[in-house]
């Protein structure tokens, strides 16, 4: 029995000895943090998407489909990674749809042809920005009423 303790103690002791806490330091870390330079969204100007006059009976999510004209404006082009981030108030009934004032009625934002979801960021490369597409859609199953319609929403481009 006593040779086992004496193996289990030594064991101990080795391990010890090569610990990391005995090691010497061997490593550094430096470096610049840097500001990225700046990017502008339609030259800091609002962005409208006008939807006149449209029959409550012809929303259907296909018809009155609009692009959004806007500019990225960044000095720093692709050399940072870019990310576009839409907010504003999201549907009920649809995570890539803004909710408008009118109940049952929003309008849903489409990049590169595939929902644009709120709220969630979209890797962008700034000199080729995707194509953004606005269209009236209404909740499945309702019908709209008449009246005039509006939504604000936040387009971000951020540097990550």
């Amino acid at each position: 029995m006593r040779s086992v303790a004496g193996i289990s103690l030594l064991l101990s002791f080795a391990l010890l000895a090569i610990s990391p806490l005995q090691a010497a330091e061997n490593m550094s870390f430096s470096g610049t943090l840097i500001e990225p330079p700046p990017c502008l969204v339609n030259n800091g100007k609002d962005l409208d998407v006008p939807f006149d006059r449209i029959g409550v009976k012809s929303v259907d999510g296909v018809k009155h489909r609009r692009q959004v004209d806007y500019v990225l404006d960044c000095t720093a082009g692709s050399a940072w990674s870019m990310v576009l981030t839409l907010i504003g108030p999201t549907a009920a009934f649809e995570q890539a749809t803004l909710q408008t004032n009118i109940a049952n009625l929003g309008i849903k934002i489409y990049q590169n042809g595939e929902p644009f979801e709120l709220g969630k960021p979209i890797a962008v490369d700034p000199l080729n920005p995707p194509v953004l597409e606005a269209v009236p859609v209404k909740k499945p199953g309702t019908e709209l009423t008449e009246g005039a319609f509006e939504v604000t929403a936040t387009l971000l481009a951020d540097y990550q």
